[in-house]
């Protein structure tokens, strides 16, 4: 009993967590070392590296694992995390590394067994003969297999915490802290302000299309700018269409909804097409009719 009480001591757990999140870190890592070497070759023909990409792909992880598992027994997202490989192997409470013969074992699980399948495809993808054909279905059906195998590693993960990947449990190799972990403490400050801010910006995409805001904009700017006194003749209507009483240029094919005021032929239809109870927002006159503007007032107006 004190034994096993000892034993249990010794031993550091990792949190699974912690290890789903070194395993996208290290994922991380190596889409950013393949989009930085791929983008050496921006400047040569298009396809260059793709008859050869497996092998190329191959050949960088076999650096990455000579300087991170090779020699730190640990991946770069590992480290990131305090975290490092055990050979759980060994029967004595202390740490021991990873023997010589599971660095190689997982050099070939790993980096072997990705480029064997991505090479295979491409070697047996445009064979029509019935004996590549087979070799082609038993690839299939054991790459299928190996999947579900790492399916069911997965659910035994979740439930006992050990082994997240299927080599580390064929090879016995166990993630462990470096040092001692204190508790984990999450702050839950980002996470509040960010639920709030996206539930403020959900009900402001919600609200924002039941609000007329041509028709508002063009309350409050008649109220603001109040205009008495005006009378239909041409006079006035000449002195006013100097400008467009939407857009404030020179008027474009000028026309008039009944009041006084003149718009550009293509601002007034596209409000009014926009909304029926449309009003001038000078003097918030509604649509009659919609006629350009006469001829002889044109002319007044050009003199």
């Amino acid at each position: 009993m004190a034994s096993s009480i000892g034993n249990e001591k010794s031993v550091n757990p990792v949190l699974r967590i912690s290890q789903l999140d070194a395993l996208e870190l290290n994922k991380a890592l190596e889409q950013l070392v393949w989009s930085q070497f791929t983008s050496c070759f921006h400047g040569f023909k298009p396809g260059v590296l793709a008859h050869f990409e497996p092998e190329v792909k191959a050949f960088l992880w076999l650096i990455l694992w000579r300087f991170t598992i090779y020699s730190k027994n640990a991946t770069v997202g590992q480290a990131i995390l305090n975290i490092q490989y055990k050979n759980n192997l060994s029967q004595t409470e202390k740490y021991q590394p990873l023997s010589k013969h599971q660095k190689l074992w997982y050099l070939i699980f790993t980096v072997g067994g990705r480029w064997l399948e991505e090479r295979c495809y491409d070697l047996f993808n445009n064979r029509q003969l019935q004996s590549f054909c087979k070799i082609k279905r038993c690839i299939n059906f054991g790459a299928g297999l190996l999947k579900l195998c790492g399916l069911l590693n997965f659910l035994i993960f979740l439930q006992k915490g050990t082994f997240a990947t299927l080599t580390e449990r064929i090879l016995g190799i166990r993630s462990v802290f470096c040092k001692p972990q204190s508790v984990r403490q999450v702050g839950f400050e980002y996470m509040n302000r960010e639920l709030l801010w996206h539930g403020f910006a959900e009900f402001l995409i919600y609200l924002l299309p039941l609000i007329n805001v041509q028709k508002l904009k063009l309350k409050i700017s008649s109220w603001c700018l109040p205009i008495a006194g005006l009378s239909n003749s041409e006079n006035t209507l000449a002195a006013c269409c100097k400008e467009c009483s939407l857009c404030g240029e020179w008027p474009t094919m000028p026309h008039t909804i009944g009041c006084s005021h003149v718009f550009c032929y293509y601002c007034i239809k596209s409000n009014y097409l926009f909304d029926m109870y449309f009003t001038c927002p000078k003097c918030g006159s509604e649509v009659h009719s919609l006629q350009p503007l006469k001829y002889k007032i044109e002319m007044t107006e050009l003199h």
